[in-house]
């Protein structure tokens, strides 16, 4: 069963594919183009030139498993690419951004919720006097 998680590594050939190819040849580029083994657990992600069509291969006990998705709008974003590697380096976080056909940049996250001032002034308050008389006491007693 195919199942990527964060424990994985996840690797993007830097070069657009064929979609065509199958298991053999998606083997033998990640073999010379990207200097790696498909058989060592790594998922390896390949993209056509207009980047709209994107499969993973991974190899799994028992066999490789392919994964292919077509965007119907849009195109996958790229992540930045290191020189010395021959591949990009991906987290399973951008990973699922780039599957859902999401850029990391457009990607915001939520801001934690807003802290009034009167809360701020009394955490203040209980932080100082925690570092300055070294005890610790409940700040929502200075709140009341």
């Amino acid at each position: 069963m195919f199942s990527p998680n964060e424990s994985v590594r996840y690797r993007l050939c830097p070069s657009s594919q064929d979609m065509r190819k199958g298991f053999d040849v998606l083997s033998g580029v990640v073999r010379s183009d990207m200097g790696r083994d498909p058989l060592t657990g790594e998922v390896f992600i390949f993209m056509n030139r207009s980047r709209t069509t994107i499969k993973l291969l991974h190899w799994e006990r028992g066999g490789l498993v392919l994964y292919h998705k077509r965007l119907e709008k849009g195109r996958f974003s790229l992540p930045v690419f290191y020189g010395k590697s021959r591949c990009y380096h991906l987290l399973w976080r951008d990973l699922v951004l780039m599957v859902e056909g999401l850029s990391p940049e457009k990607v915001r996250r939520k801001k934690d919720s807003k802290i009034s001032h009167k809360t701020h002034k009394y955490l203040l308050f209980y932080l100082v006097n925690c570092l300055f008389f070294r005890t610790f006491v409940s700040w929502k007693q200075y709140k009341n």
